[in-house]
């Protein structure tokens, strides 16, 4: 198996008023195919499951937020390599989208979310929920901020093409709160179905500016810079892990959540930037 590819670090811009930090991202390399692009995406990870040809005694599905893509498809690696007899399957979209499959009743085994809203409205259909991880909201810009946005205000400035999450996605109401704290008024060339999206626009340059993960543009450093936004100007973004009633592998699902709180797997999460929970 090759050895995982060190991602070049996410530069950082500081605002007029705050000193900022660099995040030095510390992704693993997808080890997983993933299909799809920007919305919602499946992948099944391809690490070590054991002894060649055995079949897994417990295949999971696991459907969790778009921004949790990178990170997972590392973790479920890791998992399937010191488990192996489970086998993760996992489907990448907005928490918003998730919600209305598990609703739907697609059939799947753990539910993560990027806001625990979300997560609180399924609990008809989901076991008790843990938060795994938290994260926070940066201003993603082309590479050099060609149009020299320093911080959260410049979003509103005329002319400034911005591209936002929709409103009933987790990171669109963070973003959309964090204006309205600020007085900020945005009028948004589009709006996403998901972070991932918004990240992408930014990356092709159909937008000048947009409001992403801290990790998602850590993890598009070759093709994005941030503007960090001062954590009293900032939110912060809570991803709640619970097991769905309806899975056929109760306890294997069971077990996955809990490793996610584990030292290995918080490991993984901090090297992508996410913060502890």
């Amino acid at each position: 198996m090759p050895s995982p590819r060190t991602p070049r670090p996410l530069r950082t811009i500081p605002g007029r008023r705050t000193a900022v930090a660099l995040l030095t991202a510390g992704l693993l390399a997808p080890l997983a195919a993933c299909a799809g692009d920007g919305g919602a995406k499946s992948t099944t990870p391809t690490g070590s499951t054991g002894s060649g040809s055995a079949a897994p005694s417990a295949q999971l599905t696991v459907l969790a937020a778009a921004s949790l893509t990178d990170v997972f498809k590392a973790a479920g690696t890791a998992y399937e390599k010191s488990h192996p007899g489970t086998r993760l399957t996992f489907s990448f979209a907005g928490s918003q989208e998730l919600a209305a499959q598990v609703r739907q009743g697609a059939p799947a085994d753990v539910l993560v979310t990027a806001d625990t809203k979300t997560m609180d409205g399924l609990r008809a259909e989901t076991g008790a929920p843990t938060v795994i991880a938290k994260n926070r909201l940066v201003i993603a810009v082309g590479e050099g901020n060609p149009k020299k946005v320093d911080e959260l205000r410049d979003l509103g400035a005329p002319g400034l093409k911005v591209v936002l999450a929709a409103p009933e996605v987790p990171a669109g109401r963070y973003s959309q709160k964090i204006l309205d704290a600020r007085k900020i008024s945005v009028k948004p060339v589009s709006q996403e179905p998901n972070v991932r999206s918004v990240l992408s626009k930014v990356e092709m340059g159909e937008a000048d500016a947009g409001l992403v993960y801290r990790t998602d543009a850590a993890g598009a450093a070759d093709k994005v810079d941030a503007v960090e936004i001062p954590d009293a100007q900032n939110a912060i973004a809570s991803y709640p892990a619970a097991t769905l009633k309806t899975s056929k592998h109760a306890e294997a699902a069971a077990a996955f959540v809990a490793w996610l709180s584990t030292p290995e797997a918080q490991k993984i999460l901090r090297g992508a930037g996410f913060q502890q929970p």
